[in-house]
């Protein structure tokens, strides 16, 4: 008989002490200027991280996950002074993360813009009487309600099929001896075009104003909401759950305006936003 011997060879195994899981702050864009919104991420080596709080210059952030990971948005005040501010991220684990931005001065642009005549044409009274207006209207859409959670899961979209700028956002509108911001983006679109929800939301407001004609806002969660203004007619109902590109209106020239287009206003926690940079967010 054959004796087979067999030897093993042992191999000593070393634990290595678990890695503690790193985490960092990213910020889109990475300088802003006055009006832009921002996109802030928790970047997450290893599982995810939650989140016990999470603020810019000490003002709470809502939370959703976007991408796989973590993310607030900031809406950054047209008038907001410019300079360096803190953002802050306190995580569960107790590892606190923060990094600093600096916020740069929007070019000032002034344009003159005239009065329609259906709100009393180009005279000192009639002008009083729309800075007047426009305050108690603006007035009427702060603090709308909102949801604790994002309502919104796909990309957010334009609200008009083939959009073309005509009015940008940020510039001053002089009218009358008084200077107007425009907080928003108008877009090409002769009467009756079809509107649409740029993202899934509730219907927090579907009503007729003086200045702003016939005005709906969506609320998106987390203190956004979509503005869309002077429309011809209003599909929608106060408190209906829209879905994104549903056709919640059509355009048209009601309230301050005198021709037929489709006015945007994107606000995050009552802060008016360029709507542009806020759609490029969300374009991959």
């Amino acid at each position: 008989m054959v004796k087979i011997f067999l030897k093993f060879l042992i191999v000593p195994v070393f634990l290595l002490p678990a890695q503690t899981l790193a985490a960092s702050l990213v910020v889109v864009p990475e300088n802003p200027i006055q009006g832009e919104p921002i996109m802030i991420s928790i970047v997450a080596t290893g599982a995810a991280q939650n989140v016990q709080s999470f603020s810019f210059d000490g003002k709470k952030l809502g939370i959703f996950t976007w991408k796989n990971q973590l993310t607030g948005l900031y809406g950054i005040d047209l008038y907001k002074t410019p300079g360096i501010y803190k953002i802050k991220a306190i995580l569960q684990s107790g590892e606190v993360l923060e990094r600093e931005i600096v916020v740069g001065k929007r070019k000032k642009v002034e344009v003159p813009l005239d009065i329609p005549q259906k709100l009393g044409g180009n005279t000192q009274a009639s002008a009083k009487e729309l800075v007047s207006t426009l305050a108690q209207e603006n007035a009427g859409l702060l603090g709308l309600r909102t949801g604790s959670h994002a309502f919104w899961k796909e990309n957010f979209v334009y609200p008009i099929a083939d959009p073309i700028i005509t009015d940008t956002y940020g510039y001053q509108r002089q009218t009358g001896g008084y200077s107007i911001a425009h907080k928003g983006v108008d877009f090409r679109a002769v009467e009756g075009i079809p509107v649409l929800a740029m993202n899934r939301g509730v219907v927090r407001i579907a009503r007729w104003g003086r200045n702003y004609g016939n005005t709906i806002v969506v609320d998106h969660g987390l203190g956004l909401q979509t503005f869309y203004m002077h429309l011809s007619k209003i599909k929608v109902n106060e408190g209906e759950l829209v879905l994104p590109k549903q056709i919640i209106g059509l355009s048209g020239q009601t309230g301050y305006a005198e021709k037929s287009h489709l006015h945007i206003t994107v606000r995050i926690n009552d802060i008016s936003i360029d709507p542009v940079k806020f759609i490029e967010f969300f374009k991959y």
